[in-house]
């Protein structure tokens, strides 16, 4: 049976659940767009991952996204100004950051977070200095984190065991 009865609990428990997310990710854009990013998506995207945990579960890999992003961003703009980006180079640097990761004794998140932010600076194409782009990388990934803590610390959600994504 491809649906199952849905207990009134649940049901409120996913429509808070919804709402809040929504809410989280138009406000991380919104705040985004006030600082004139130029891709305030990110903003709203890192958010939608920050509100798909708990508010434990939140806090615990933030800090390690958030040095991710950072370690992404600096060495994928370093790299550009050094070097001309390629394949090569970029799987390169792909491998570096796992290797920096672990030693920074961060996790899986962190390299996650790391090497997405090191993709889109190394890999497409930009009008703009690569350490601008860098920066407004962290900028907006940083504003979704911050935005998905607040609105998970101010807008509990009580949680179902089996609904839970870390």
């Amino acid at each position: 049976m491809p649906f199952s009865r849905i207990s009134l609990e649940d049901m409120r428990r996913t429509l808070a659940h919804a709402l809040c997310t929504s809410v989280a990710a138009v406000a991380s854009l919104l705040v985004a767009q006030q600082f004139g990013l130029p891709e305030s998506y990110w903003a709203a995207i890192t958010t939608l991952v920050i509100m798909q945990s708990t508010l434990g579960a939140t806090l615990a890999v933030s800090g390690q996204r958030l040095a991710g992003t950072a370690i992404g961003a600096a060495f994928g703009a370093g790299l550009v100004r050094l070097f001309h980006p390629g394949v090569f180079l970029f799987g390169a640097a792909v491998f570096v950051l796992g290797v920096v990761c672990d030693v920074a004794r961060l996790d899986r998140a962190a390299y996650r977070f790391a090497g997405i932010t090191l993709a889109i600076v190394m890999l497409i194409n930009r009008t703009q200095p690569a350490w601008i782009v860098a920066a407004h990388r962290f900028f907006e990934v940083a504003i979704g984190i911050i935005v998905g803590l607040l609105l998970t610390s101010l807008w509990p959600q009580p949680e179902r065991q089996d609904a839970l994504i870390h």
